[in-house]
């Protein structure tokens, strides 16, 4: 710059006021930066830089600071976007990444050359929002629905817990606790292990009290009111009876909804209502949950191709998943009578869903749509084909984030440039970047990379790992292809025997598959679980029996009917059935949804012993 050039105050970014494209991209950039630089047409300020000359002005924006250094292009570009802290590694890449610099400036001169075909793919890819409308009311919206997940999570397990985990129920949470709390070489580690606000209290009452107080919290979290506050009681809380229900709130869906409620802290308001257009969230929060759904969802593709299943690789688990998968509806009858390449298309369809889709959460804001849209889609099919508890309607309230504040009415949109109301930098971008980086681990390990990449990463994750705030998700790596299910049965006098009526398992081949999503039957689960193990690993299916022995009304009241109204069973064996989905023609002629074969004992048949489970006289055993 000469002598003659004006003294500047703040850089001074010069473009070219005639081109609509450069005029949509400065103001997206205004909003970037705010007050940290100022803009100009060189239409009127080109005079005030002789310098340089007028062509370049038409070829590039050019970016002249206080000390008189000029840039253009995209060196201009960076240097521009690092007055904003977040986005300071972009100019870092720029100056020391071999090869960053060159294709960077190859890709400016391409777009300068075709501003009239960038313009068009801008719409089309942004559409009328370049500068971001901000995300205030899609996140209050998504807070919400999180509390509606929350409330369902808290109604639909507190009704199952004295069966589960109450003090006459199958694990009853007094006797994990004492068991742990026993070893002597725990100590007070005992409470990083299982931290459960149930070392305070694990009675009946106190049980009842916690997904109560879950469902309370919800209602709060729902309404706006004190929205921080709320999440990290709900994550408490839910924590507290995840880590004493042990298997049975051991599902993934379980720490997706955990680790979306400690992220959700950060996206929340420091406010004791969340109802104000000034209440602007965090970006960082913000791609941090949309990170989490990136992970769920990449993770559930990898754990298929890595894990070396051939239905998966030759496109045929679908064939088997509709009658296989843990509780079916009536809907997944019906798809497991297509043909083959039905259920080809839909399995690769499964993979473009998880494995490809995924990369558009990070887009440009339309195609990030199109991922929210297709995911959603995805979701609802499923939903309509298994019961999943609550993981569908989690997945989906996951994809809100995915939105901005330009899809809804313009009277609504919020307005604000700035996160007000929200946690300090020095608090937020530390916890923040620790929980991505520990995120990495379980992604690293569902891809099938070497985890030494990573340093002391892994050691770091597995001290956490109590905590379920960073989880490893991958469903169905391995493809169920036989359905064996357990009917458990009793008997008075070792001849006659009485089935157990389970609610929602296949039990009668006459009955057919139901809807019962979002409630999980957490038993129904656990019984699909140990048909496919051996009954010595599974602990609490010795347990239930134990139960069923004693007719514990905590646990009968989990089952749909009790054969032993009046006295408890003297003896109990299970048997192992496998079944199949039937053709349409044996459904026509005999109603039946189900065929069934009989495969044997599952156990020994069982019986008391001084109060406590054993086995049978040997004349009993098969």
């Amino acid at each position: 710059m000469n002598e003659a050039a004006p003294r500047l105050e703040k850089p001074l970014l010069v473009y070219d006021g005639t081109c609509g494209f450069c005029k949509r991209w400065i103001e997206r950039w205004k909003r970037a930066v705010l007050d940290g630089a100022d803009f100009a047409p060189s239409q009127e300020v080109a005079a005030r830089f002789p310098s340089i000359p007028p062509s370049a002005f038409a070829e590039a924006v050019h970016l002249i600071e206080p000390d008189g250094t000029v840039t253009r292009g995209a060196e201009a570009v960076f240097r521009l976007l690092a007055l904003t802290p977040g986005r300071r590694p972009w100019l870092a890449a720029y100056q020391s990444v071999p090869g960053f610099r060159a294709v960077s400036e190859a890709f400016y001169r391409v777009v300068a050359g075709h501003r009239p075909f960038f313009d068009r793919a801008t719409t089309l890819l942004w559409g009328e929002h370049v500068v971001p409308p901000g995300e205030a009311l899609t996140c209050r919206l998504y807070l919400v629905l999180l509390a509606v997940v929350f409330g369902v999570a808290f109604v639909t397990l507190g009704v199952q817990l004295p069966g589960l985990v109450g003090s006459g129920g199958i694990l009853p949470v007094s006797e994990t606790l004492r068991s742990i709390a026993s070893d002597p070489r725990l100590g007070s580690s005992r409470f990083w292990l299982m931290p459960t606000l149930c070392w305070i209290s694990s009675s009946d009452v106190a049980l009842t009290a916690l997904w109560v107080a879950g469902v309370g919290f919800s209602v709060l979290l729902a309404l706006g009111i004190a929205p921080v506050a709320c999440l990290i009681a709900l994550w408490a809380l839910y924590l507290s009876l995840a880590a004493v229900c042990r298997e049975f709130l051991w599902f993934q869906w379980d720490g997706l909804l955990l680790e979306a409620a400690f992220l959700a802290m950060f996206l929340a308001p420091l406010a004791l209502r969340a109802t104000r257009s000034r209440d602007i969230p965090s970006r960082l929060a913000v791609w941090s949950t949309r990170w989490l759904l990136f992970r769920l969802l990449l993770a559930s593709a990898a754990v298929k191709l890595t894990s070396g299943d051939p239905s998966w690789r030759d496109l045929t688990a679908l064939r088997y998943h509709w009658e296989t998968q843990p509780l079916p509806t009536w809907i997944a009858w019906y798809l497991h009578q297509l043909p083959l390449g039905f259920q080809r298309a839909a399995t690769g369809m499964t993979f473009l869903v998880e494995g490809l889709v995924p990369f558009l959460i990070f887009a440009p804001r339309r195609a990030r749509f199109l991922a929210a849209g297709i995911i959603v889609g995805h979701q609802i099919l499923i939903a309509l084909t298994g019961n999943y508890g609550f993981f569908n309607l989690l997945t989906i309230v996951l994809c809100v984030p995915l939105l901005d504040d330009g899809v809804w009415p313009r009277r609504q949109r919020s307005e604000g440039t700035r996160a007000h109301g929200a946690w300090p930098a020095w608090v937020r971008n530390p916890v923040l970047g620790s929980v991505f980086l520990l995120s990495l681990v379980p992604l690293l390990a569902a891809l099938g990379a070497p985890l030494r990449w990573l340093g002391p990463l892994p050691y770091a994750y597995q001290r956490v790992t109590p905590l379920r705030t960073v989880n490893q998700y991958g469903l169905f790596a391995v493809m169920t292809k036989e359905r064996p299910e357990i009917q458990v049965e009793g008997s008075l006098d070792g001849v006659t025997w009485k089935p157990y009526a389970f609610p929602f398992k296949p039990g009668d081949p006459g009955r057919r598959p139901g809807f019962v999503a979002p409630y999980q039957p957490r038993l129904d689960w656990q019984m699909w679980f140990a048909a496919l193990s051996d009954f010595r690993n599974e602990f609490w299916f010795l347990r239930f029996c134990d139960r069923l022995l004693h007719n514990a009304a905590p646990v009968i009241q989990l089952l749909s009917a009790n054969p032993f109204p009046g006295a408890p069973p003297k003896y109990l064996r299970a048997v192992v059935y496998r079944y199949e989905f039937t053709d349409a023609a044996t459904r026509r002629a005999t109603g039946a949804w189900w065929r069934r074969e009989a495969r044997g004992l599952y156990a020994p048949v069982l019986t008391l012993e001084q109060g406590r489970v054993a086995l049978a006289p040997l004349e009993l055993q098969p």
